[in-house]
């Protein structure tokens, strides 16, 4: 059984920032909520004993420099995942897939620097 990577990054990058909101959904207003960080999966494939997952990052800020701070941060936060347990699953390897870059949201309000990782993780054991 593979293990719930999105959740297990999420748990993950919230430990390394204490701070920012970190969820797996823009929230609504997320103008009014920010410094926010979404993660999602974005596809992935596996040889039955490794699965290697391709994780989407988006940072959202109030203003440029707030954006690629948080950027910055999150993928150092993503990084400190390698080698480590997180939301109880083990992350082998990490590895930056597309550094942040800024993707305009739509919302004056609000920056957004969107980034892509790949990670490497084993089957769950449990039965």
């Amino acid at each position: 059984m593979w293990p719930d990577m999105e959740l297990a990054v999420i748990k993950g990058v919230r430990q390394q920032l204490a701070g920012p909101r970190v969820t797996d959904e823009v929230p609504a207003k997320v103008e009014g909520l920010v410094p926010v960080v979404v993660v999602r999966i974005a596809g992935g494939a596996d040889d039955r004993i490794s699965d290697t997952v391709t994780v989407d990052t988006e940072s959202f800020a109030a203003d440029r420099s707030s954006m690629w701070q948080l950027a910055e941060r999150t993928r150092a936060a993503v990084h400190a995942l390698a080698a480590t347990v997180a939301g109880g699953v083990v992350i082998d390897s990490v590895d930056t897939v597309q550094r942040p870059v800024e993707v305009p949201y739509g919302n004056p309000a609000v920056r957004r620097a969107v980034a892509t990782y790949s990670l490497i993780t084993r089957a769950s054991t449990d039965a």
